[in-house]
């Protein structure tokens, strides 16, 4: 267990500052069910000292917006190297907060960020930045420029905190813009090795600021006249708040929401083989189910019903439920006792629906202390239902009858969110031919595949935008053109 921490400074104008705010943020373990550290909580004049900071250093006209893109490159891969340094800490600190299980904090939460970093690195260098492009009337050129967007206000969220903060500052600072970062309440420590890695970096004063702070800090970053972007991470209901509030002002967002996936079981496979394969329990029960991208919906064939049925079951009972600190967990607790009780609610509201619960529903009887569920799976569930179609985030599956690939392509995509999704099959181009009748922003065959050089975002209410890869750099770029 990471042991307790306490810190009294915000990392504003690239150093430890004194806060405005007297308010601290208390982390309570979701194992446990203790403190085990607090911060200073931002409030609006906090926010206001992180933005004037961050926009002094995006209008310095030597600053950092300004550097050739080969000089911001091996900042950002130093500040990679610091944030390796400091991976087991930082992935301990994850799972102390979130209960994320440690074999996955330790490869996603460690390291993620420093190949992101160096990944925005190496495409400000392949290419460059202005290009003059021939007019369509044919009588001379034109400059067309690409340039940083300016100040980005960056949300993340506590399932992922690291990562997910990672998909947009890393972009955002290889494009020339300075960041004003703001954790999850509920993951907060680990900005702190964050901070520590971005100063060792020689990042200069300003470009990356983060302040913790609830949803008030979160409010007044996306409405401050100073933001020139909000990328966002979180739940759609919040996602819509920053949007009607960037549209009010005119101003870019990019929003990775929530998600109802489906994985899809083909008629040609080995169903109890998928089922019981780690590709199949990663897709489905990724970090406890506290995974935006997860395919929670399950897709069988009505033929193989029964059988796919009890495969899943299988899977689920067959899951290692306890401390996540023991390398052996598979699924950890909650991330805190509220989440725990909405989680607990969406069961209970499956079996008013009338849904049959397969295997698990309650609380593990084997842990007397922490946040737990049990992995859960329902059976003959509608695909209009409401443990079908809203989001849990938890450990909750639900299977689904279907009659053939159409049906199965038209139930996949018959959800409010458009995420992603998975299918499975032994004919790799038939199950291309599935994916590419359901809209979402991604979509994998036979197996949870992430490619970090890929866009990743959602459609419909799974968010706006696209992050990651080229695409999510052009997302905190500004285009224009000069008529020569």
């Amino acid at each position: 267990m990471a042991s307790t921490m306490e810190h009294d400074r915000l990392f504003m104008g690239g150093r430890w500052a004194v806060p405005h705010s007297a308010a601290r943020i208390t982390v309570t373990s979701p194992l446990s069910e203790q403190p085990i550290g607090s911060v200073p909580e931002a409030d609006e004049v906090d926010v206001d000292t992180a933005v004037s900071a961050a926009r002094a250093a995006f209008d310095d006209p030597c600053g950092w917006a300004h550097w050739e893109p080969a000089r911001r490159a091996e900042a950002l891969n130093r500040f990679a190297d610091a944030l390796e340094a400091r991976s087991g800490r930082i992935a301990r600190q994850v799972t102390a907060q979130n209960g994320m299980p440690v074999v996955i904090s330790e490869s996603v939460e460690g390291r993620t960020p420093a190949v992101l970093l160096r990944l925005a690195a190496g495409l400000i260098t392949r290419g460059p930045l202005e290009h003059m492009r021939a007019r369509a009337d044919g009588t001379g050129g034109t400059l067309v420029r690409q340039e940083p967007v300016g100040v980005v206000g960056a949300i993340a969220p506590w399932n992922f905190p690291q990562s997910l903060a990672a998909f947009k500052y890393a972009f955002a600072l290889a494009a020339g813009c300075a960041v004003v970062l703001k954790p999850s309440p509920e993951t907060v420590l680990d900005s702190v090795p964050l901070a520590d890695a971005a100063m060792e970096a020689g990042l200069p004063a300003g470009v990356m600021n983060i302040v913790s702070g609830g949803a008030g800090a979160g409010a007044a970053l996306v409405a401050h006249p100073d933001v020139d972007k909000i990328g966002f991470t979180g739940s759609t209901a919040v996602g819509r708040l920053i949007a009607e509030s960037c549209a009010r002002l005119l101003r870019p967002v990019t929003l990775e929401l929530g998600g109802k996936s489906a994985a899809v079981l083909l008629d040609d496979v080995d169903v109890e083989a998928v089922a019981n394969s780690p590709a199949f329990s990663a897709t489905t029960m990724f970090s406890s189910g506290q995974t935006c991208w997860a395919s929670t919906r399950i897709l069988a064939p009505r033929s193989r019903y029964e059988e796919s049925v009890e495969a899943v079951a299988s899977m689920m009972d067959g899951l290692a439920v306890g401390d996540p600190f023991d390398p052996a967990t598979q699924v950890g607790p909650m991330v805190s006792e509220r989440h725990r009780t909405r989680v607990e609610g969406r069961i209970r509201e499956g079996t008013r629906e009338g849904a049959r619960l397969v295997t698990g529903g309650g609380r593990p009887r084997h842990l007397d202390r922490g946040w737990f569920v049990e992995p859960t799976l329902f059976a003959d569930v509608d695909n209009g239902s409401a443990i079908a179609r809203e989001e849990i985030f938890g450990p909750v599956l639900c299977v689904i009858p279907y009659e053939d690939d159409a049906d199965a392509a038209r139930l996949a995509d018959d959800s409010p969110y458009g995420l992603s999704g998975s299918v499975w099959t032994g004919d790799t181009d038939r199950g291309i031919a599935l994916a590419r009748r359901v809209r979402t922003g991604v979509f994998s065959v036979n197996g949870r595949r992430t490619d970090l050089g890929a866009p990743f975002g959602g459609e419909k209410d799974s968010g706006l935008g696209r992050e990651l890869g080229t695409e999510g750099l052009a997302s905190y770029q500004r285009l224009q053109s000069i008529f020569v």
